[in-house]
């Protein structure tokens, strides 16, 4: 379990975080989803011991996280949205380096960059550098070594973002594998459909506030789990209903080209986040 208590940080006179407290169950894939400048990062940073709130408390399974929680850090593995790899290195000499970094024997290194390196599509590449990698390797390889000690809790900041469909199905893909071996997520993503295949709790942050906590499922039954969206040749339009009926009744009075589709969870951070907060409530 994750606790986090009345997390607050402030940037000179921007406050990124308010007040933010939530639990975190083991086993629990969440995604984080807010517009930009929302808060994400920030809590997500305070959550992994990299950044100092100005007040407030992280806590894993009733352990403290800060600066000098070597052992709790040990149980968490951070991937950020900036590609951070030693760019010098080999694949297998990033993957090398990191486990050092975790006092790990030199077995325990081989036998999981082996493992790691196989599961991500990298075996073929684990000896070119780093630099030379596409996109889509730099961003598996970057999971691939935050996974290399098998930590309890993974936390992923726009792990997919700037790579091309395939590659973000494979990790996708391999994110999936890693929940069923129990392991706790946390997702941070602008990439609204990646939240709704793969976490099971959705958080929505604004303005450096939690406003919304739910299963996909759920938010989108709230709005509608059917809508009718159509062009009235200035802008799209989309309207949402209980039932399937209810919405092709509505198609057919309309005289503007229209479809009957199902509701998404995009449609749901759309819908709230062009209201603004206060919809939520």
């Amino acid at each position: 379990m994750i606790e986090c208590r009345e997390l607050y940080k402030s940037f000179g006179s921007v406050q990124a975080v308010k007040g933010v407290s939530m639990n975190v169950p083991d086993g629990t894939f969440l995604g984080l989803l807010g517009p930009n400048g929302a808060g994400k990062t920030t809590l997500m940073r305070m959550m992994t011991g990299l950044l100092v709130p100005d007040s407030g408390s992280v806590a894993f399974d009733g352990r403290p996280m800060n600066r000098n929680a070597v052992d709790v850090k040990r149980s968490v593995g951070v991937t950020s949205q900036h590609i951070n790899l030693d760019k010098e290195l080999t694949v297998e000499e990033n993957m090398e380096f990191t486990g050092r970094l975790y006092r790990m024997s030199k077995a325990e290194i081989a036998d999981s960059t082996d493992r790691l390196l196989t599961f991500m599509g990298l075996d073929s590449v684990r000896g070119r550098i780093a630099q030379n990698l596409s996109g889509g390797m730099k961003r598996k390889l970057m999971i691939a070594r935050a996974l290399i000690h098998n930590p309890r809790y993974l936390f992923l900041d726009e792990p997919t973002v700037g790579i091309d469909p395939n590659a973000r199905r494979d990790i996708w893909d391999f994110l999936r594998i890693q929940h069923k071996e129990g392991k706790t997520i946390l997702l941070t993503t602008h990439y609204i459909e990646e939240a709704q295949h793969l976490c099971s709790d959705v958080m929505m942050i604004d303005e450096g506030k939690i406003f919304r906590e739910d299963t996909p499922e759920a938010l989108i039954a709230e709005i509608g789990p059917f809508k009718v969206e159509y062009d009235t040749g200035e802008r799209m339009e989309s309207e949402f209903f209980r039932e399937l009926a209810a919405a092709k009744a509505r198609s057919a009075e309309l005289e503007f080209p229209c479809s009957v589709l199902p509701s998404t969870l995009e449609d749901v951070f759309f819908r709230y986040t062009s209201r603004g907060v206060e919809g939520w409530k």
